[in-house]
């Protein structure tokens, strides 16, 4: 028995188990009947769960990185933190990363996690390869020459167990990072745009119950300035939490104040060697097209009082679209609306259904890793569709399947 990160749930496969080597993986994986790899268990739902099945746990395979021609291969199971500083040190960057280190790689990428930033796709928009174990217990590699590549970069373990992956690199570049406090949600709404062209990624926190926005948080690659004043919100006096409106203490964060440092210690939010953003938490995500944000945002606000109680912080950021089929952010702009709320399971899915009605004009769609309820999201889009037939080829038998893909993905009509 073995829980997530949060504690909030309690997998049910029949057995983990843990290769060593990949012919090991291989033969786990040819010899069962149903199958889910575990990563990081950085996820609050249960689409890496499999019930009565075989859990692998990729961790004890052990492949250094590869860093060449401006590319890094990584196992699958490598979290980003552990391999960023060697890329940095080889002289080269990602372009963007996840406000946490903690994630493996392959679990971010097969749920469509992402930093944040205008111009800045999803992090498996980084991806130029992935090493498959198909159902057979074969390997398959994948490139961007391959016609269904867009359905097996985010492919929410439906299709294999990924053991390896390729990512495009950058010359490292450093970045600064300052905090606005106290943004009119007046000034949010009118200039949204131009608060979002202010830095290379960008966030905001709020509690949707407010009439300002508790802060901002710019991240700027060196040696761009920041404002001295952000539309009414004034820099920041310290370092700020996330949730520093909830009285959470900043010692767990990457540095702030415009003090620049490498791309990998200031993209994220939260460091490696502490427990990442809360701890004691639930997470929700809806990403809305771009063009509906200030309408989007309206309509939580609208529902602040039933929003605010059972939140930590949620958080406001903007991902650039991709032709993932999966990918929140599959053919246009989002905006991405994240909710940390308390520990408070049954009254956190209580109030998801009423988001999910308020956002559904929006053409919703949420985080794959993260809790929601699913009725009134945007499950049937086009990529989609073309995901589905491409689990029905690669996986016939059904052997990476589980209740929660069946439920909100891979039936013909997701509830």
């Amino acid at each position: 028995m073995t829980e997530n990160w949060a504690g909030n749930l309690t997998y049910r496969g029949r057995e983990i188990l843990a290769p060593r080597t990949l012919a090991e993986a291989q033969e786990l994986v040819a010899g069962a009947t149903r199958v889910k790899a575990l990563g990081s268990r950085h996820s609050f739902n249960t689409v890496a769960d499999s019930p009565d099945g075989l859990q692998l746990d990729l961790s004890a395979i052990v492949l250094a990185p590869e860093i060449a021609a401006g590319t890094l291969t990584v196992a699958g199971g490598t979290r980003y933190g552990d391999v960023v500083a060697q890329v940095h040190e080889a002289g080269f960057a990602l372009a963007n990363l996840a406000s946490l280190p903690h994630i493996t790689v392959a679990g971010s990428v097969a749920t469509g996690t992402h930093g944040s930033g205008e111009r800045l796709r999803g992090l498996a928009s980084a991806v130029s390869a992935v090493e498959l174990l198909t159902s057979d217990g074969s390997l398959r590699t994948f490139s961007r020459a391959d016609d269904m590549f867009p359905g097996v970069v985010v492919n929410v373990g439906a299709l294999g167990v990924v053991t390896r992956l390729t990512l495009d690199l950058e010359p490292a570049f450093s970045v600064r990072q300052d905090v606005f406090d106290s943004l009119p949600w007046s000034a949010a709404l009118e200039h949204f745009d131009e608060i979002q062209a202010a830095g290379y990624s960008v966030s905001l926190f709020t509690n949707w119950a407010r009439d300002v926005i508790d802060q901002v948080l710019l991240k700027n690659r060196v040696p761009h300035e920041a404002p001295d004043s952000l539309f009414g919100a004034l820099p920041a006096d310290g370092p700020r939490h996330p949730a520093h409106a909830a009285g959470i203490a900043a010692e767990n964060t990457t540095v702030q104040g415009g003090i620049p440092g490498p791309w990998y210690d200031r993209l994220p939010h939260f460091r490696l060697e502490f427990a990442p953003s809360v701890g004691a938490e639930l997470q929700s995500e809806y990403f809305v097209p771009r063009a509906h944000a200030t309408a989007a945002f309206e309509a939580l606000r609208g529902i602040g009082d039933r929003i605010a109680p059972l939140l930590v912080v949620s958080e406001i950021r903007t991902v650039a679209g991709d032709g993932l089929w999966l990918s929140p952010a599959f053919d246009g702009d989002r905006v991405a609306l994240h909710f940390t709320w308390q520990p408070r399971q049954p009254e956190v899915e209580a109030v998801l259904p009423l988001i999910e009605e308020r956002l559904a004009p929006f053409t919703a769609r949420p985080h794959w890793g993260k809790l929601f309820h699913g009725a009134a999201l945007d499950l049937d889009h086009r990529g989609v569709r073309q995901f589905r037939e491409l689990a029905a080829e690669l996986d016939p038998a059904g052997k990476f399947r589980n209740p929660f893909l069946e439920r909100h993905l891979l039936s013909n009509s997701p509830q």
